[in-house]
């Protein structure tokens, strides 16, 4: 299978990339940006084109979305004037407002903002026009390195000893990359296999969270690591910030449907949050080693 995505240096994009260099079925080729040209997807001829998600649209510049649905519909004509299947990535975020439940699959996100209305009516496009499409709906990602990897800078800014400021009522199921890439390409084999099965799906990790939470619990772990390697390091505090001061603003995706069709289970974010501290402890340590070393030499 052979796969090509968009935005090389995104942190979902380089997710699948080490997903795709552990395996011998998938072969994964990476445009730098967010154009994708004609002529181009038929040289590679790819199996499906993945365009990774805005992480955080609300909190971006309306252009920039609006920059990101145009580049999302060009990429649809191409796809589809070629049969190539498309893989659109979204943030939770489209539900603008949540709810009190878990939000199911069939629906459709009807936020008020307008750059996110656009990126509605680019979904709703999709799936007027093209049955071979996936819509994956996540939750807020995290990574240790790329663009929109969360993980990494609220690390970078702990150890440095500054205040990270996160929200405590909006919940939410924080999303490893290396989760969502693990899911992404079983999916896609199983599509090259004839499952047929196009459409949205949600995909999240468990147990939902607020931003502070999820920040306290990731000063928590970085802490032990640090204790456990031997290293005393003054880490920044997590503050509290609130916007929504009557109730909890609540975005929690209900994953069941990528579980029945695909036996994709949902990935606990704890345990992905201590892989990747472990990984960070790894590099922390070949970097403390090479530094000895060109200092003896």
């Amino acid at each position: 299978m052979k796969l090509l995505i968009l935005d090389a240096g995104h942190c979902l994009s380089l997710a699948l990339a080490r997903e795709a260099s552990r395996r011998s079925d998938t072969e994964l080729v990476i445009e730098s940006g967010m154009s994708l040209d004609s002529d181009r997807l038929k040289t590679i001829a790819p199996d499906a084109v993945i365009i990774p998600p805005l992480a955080h649209p609300l909190n971006m510049a309306p252009a920039a979305v609006m920059a990101h649905a145009d580049a999302v519909e060009a990429c649809l004509e191409i796809c589809l004037a070629q049969g190539v299947a498309l893989v659109w990535c979204v943030s939770d975020q489209l539900y603008e407002d949540g709810f009190e439940v878990a939000i199911d699959e069939h629906l459709v996100p009807a936020p008020r903002d307008e750059s996110l209305r656009r990126l509605v009516l680019v979904g709703d496009r999709i799936r007027a026009e093209y049955h071979r499409h996936l819509i994956v709906r996540l939750g807020p990602l995290f990574a240790l390195e790329g663009s929109h990897a969360w993980l990494n800078e609220i690390i970078d800014s702990l150890v440095m000893g500054q205040e990270v400021r996160a929200t405590e009522d909006v919940i939410f199921c924080p999303t490893s990359a290396d989760a969502v890439a693990r899911a992404l390409v079983g999916m896609l084999l199983q599509q090259q296999c004839g499952a047929d099965s196009w459409g949205a799906y949600h995909l999240a990790g468990t147990e939902p969270v607020s931003a502070f939470t999820f920040t306290s619990m990731v000063r928590t772990q970085l802490a032990t690591h640090l204790e456990g390697r031997g290293e005393e390091v003054a880490l920044g505090d997590v503050k509290a910030l609130n916007h929504h001061h009557d109730q909890k603003l609540r975005r929690v995706l209900n994953c069941r449907r990528v579980l029945d069709v695909f036996g994709v289970h949902q990935k606990a974010w704890r345990l992905e949050v201590g892989r990747m501290l472990d990984a960070w402890c790894l590099v922390r340590d070949n970097a403390s080693e090479e530094g000895k070393s060109e200092s003896t030499s």
